[in-house]
């Protein structure tokens, strides 16, 4: 019997025995109902509080000993797992059917239940992230050990000589993320300087000027392009924006190259546009029509309304939807590999090849070297330095959000 063979069991017995217990408590509820007793829940609350009390052993048990597993501890095969965890079904079951009395407050039980239920689904994110980042901590201090932090950190020269196995001599190796970082910021910085524009003026378009028909018709279709494939995005920068930036540089007697920063950051930029344009719509659109109405009721025109009026109230919205578009664009990969390259080149000309910090991390992670390899190594201290960032942005447009609305109220 393979695991998912006990798992369909496990999880496609457990349904059918809380439909039984769920029978059970609201039958032994609708007895005590018949008799004339005052009951305090309703019967159904009844079922679902012996149901609940049927399948927490059994999640209880599969849970720990997945966690077991997870961590290397040995634990007993799988058919003795499936029959504890539903001897355990039955001993909650019998437990809970004996407290089924009128007097039992099912109704507050099961109000506990979802209450702990939705503590622990929050917990899922943070617990997520804080895995996360002790994964990354723990490889990066091991490339770390190999490599100086301050060479990471202020290098100038990305040039890794590749390790097929443990132990081999890669002094020659230059890690130098400086480089990566700056084709980061710069792709970045282009396609949010693309993004950000079209995507708030089209919101304010939608939410302020345009009718009825043309929202219900506009906003569909722009949020098509929120829908196409990353790959889909690589083809047309690769294929033709790329080519149509060479040919515009060189009608002002520029050179670029056919794998340059510029073509990716727009490509990118029209790619986040549905992003920042629907959530600012929604924002804009949830100002109160008191605040536009008071505008013009002091003789303010609809233009000067949404520039002093409807735009700082919005602020904090349009914040966060630009910050998560910035997000997008910091770990977008495909359509910077296919037209921008992997050469990583430290230079302020948006017309020549660049690269970015996920496509080296992609690169590093994909490649034949040997897993303890400085070189496979540096993906994680890589990925510890971009999250730093991503956080520090974070704050900075925290802090910069809160400042803003207070001076506003």
């Amino acid at each position: 019997m393979d695991t998912s063979q006990i798992l369909l069991i496990f999880f496609g017995g457990l349904v059918p025995l809380a439909a039984v217990a769920f029978v059970l408590g609201r039958r032994k509820a609708l007895i005590a109902d018949a008799r004339g007793t005052r009951l305090h829940s309703l019967p159904g609350q009844y079922g679902v509080y012996v149901a609940t009390w049927m399948a927490l052993p059994a999640i209880a048990i599969g849970f720990v000993t997945g966690t077991a597993y997870l961590f290397g501890l040995r634990v007993p095969a799988a058919p003795f797992i499936l029959s504890f965890a539903l001897v355990g079904s039955a001993i909650g079951c019998a437990m809970a059917l004996r407290r089924v009395e009128p007097t039992l407050r099912a109704r507050n039980s099961i109000e506990k239940f979802v209450y702990w239920a939705l503590f622990a689904a929050s917990l899922v994110s943070i617990l997520t992230t804080l895995g996360i980042i002790l994964s990354i901590v723990f490889e990066a201090l091991k490339f770390f050990n190999q490599v100086s932090v301050w060479d990471f950190v202020t290098g100038t020269q990305w040039s890794p000589v590749a390790t097929f196995r443990p132990g081999q001599n890669a002094a020659s190796s230059q890690f130098g993320s400086v480089p990566l970082f700056a084709g980061t910021f710069m792709i970045t910085s282009i396609a949010m300087l693309v993004a950000i524009p079209v995507g708030l003026l089209s919101a304010i378009y939608m939410s302020e000027y345009a009718s009825y028909r043309v929202r219900t018709i506009a906003k569909p279709l722009l949020e098509i392009l929120a829908g196409i494939p990353t790959v889909v995005y690589g083809f047309f920068a690769a294929i033709t924006v790329s080519p149509l930036v060479v040919q515009v540089a060189a009608t002002f007697g520029l050179q670029a190259s056919y794998t340059n920063a510029l073509a990716p950051g727009l490509v990118m930029g029209i790619m986040i546009i549905p992003f920042i344009s629907s959530l600012s719509d929604d924002v804009i659109n949830s100002i109160p029509n008191s605040l536009r109405e008071g505008s013009y009721a002091l003789g303010m025109t609809r233009s000067e309304t949404i520039k002093r009026i409807v735009l700082p109230a919005a602020f904090p919205g349009i914040m966060a939807a630009s910050l998560l578009g910035v997000s997008r664009a910091l770990g977008e990969t495909m359509i910077v590999v296919m037209a921008a390259g992997l050469r990583p080149n430290l230079t302020w000309n948006p017309l020549e090849d660049m690269t970015t910090v996920t496509v080296r991390i992609v690169d590093a992670l994909t490649g034949d070297q040997s897993f303890d390899s400085p070189e496979t190594l540096a993906a994680f201290a890589l990925g510890l330095v971009l999250f730093v960032v991503t956080l520090v942005l974070n704050l900075v447009s925290i802090i910069v959000i809160r400042k803003f609305r207070q001076s506003y109220e």
